[in-house]
């Protein structure tokens, strides 16, 4: 679990002394990051990451409530319908706000997506990241993070962590392929390293 920020190398960034104080948002962090993520719940993304130059807690891959780096820059990478996206920001001196201004730019995108015009792309477009970058967002989620487990369970609690997480993630229930392959494979990833357990 990275806790450095990894701005995509063909996004610009803001020089630190270009960066200005929003007084605009009135709003908490972890605020800024419950309406992004409620955001994404609508859009209905397989998978997504944040990237930002503070520790992570392991619950949920936010930064804690108090945090301020020096670095305020924050990157949100998703994956949907196949393809990779990332937006980023740093205008802003506050890591707070510049997670604001992205939860607000996804919103306004998705709001525009469900406009009943016909468009010559997706309204999220210029946000899909080039081939090139096009890794998995699941790659660097651990095994152990995906079924929710400690890093050394046993073989038998990652069974049983697997049987709660497929009961959502399988497709005949409404979840999704990616889903359901990515909560397999961290399955298979963690009872191969175990010693004579079952499989």
């Amino acid at each position: 679990m990275s806790n450095r920020l990894e701005w995509p190398h063909e996004f610009e960034r803001t020089p630190a002394d270009e960066r200005s104080r929003n007084n605009n948002f009135d709003v908490s962090l972890s605020k800024a990051f419950d309406d992004l993520e409620g955001e994404l719940s609508r859009l209905d993304v397989d998978d997504f990451r944040y990237s930002f130059d503070a520790r992570k807690r392991k619950r949920d891959r936010r930064p804690y409530a108090r945090a301020n780096p020096d670095d305020p820059g924050f990157v949100l990478r998703w994956s949907m319908d196949g393809e990779q996206y990332a937006v980023a920001c740093d205008q802003f001196s506050r890591l707070r706000d510049n997670v604001r201004t992205v939860g607000l730019y996804v919103r306004e995108k998705r709001k525009m997506e469900q406009r009943p015009v016909v468009t010559g792309e997706s309204e999220f477009a210029n946000a899909r990241l080039p081939p090139a970058d096009e890794e998995p967002i699941a790659a660097e989620v651990p095994p152990h993070e995906i079924l929710d487990v400690d890093p050394n369970a046993s073989d038998s609690e990652v069974r049983r962590a697997f049987r709660e997480k497929v009961k959502e993630a399988h497709p005949d229930n409404g979840g999704s392929t990616d889903g359901f392959q990515r909560i397999q494979s961290a399955k298979e990833s963690l009872t191969a390293h175990s010693s004579g357990g079952e499989r």
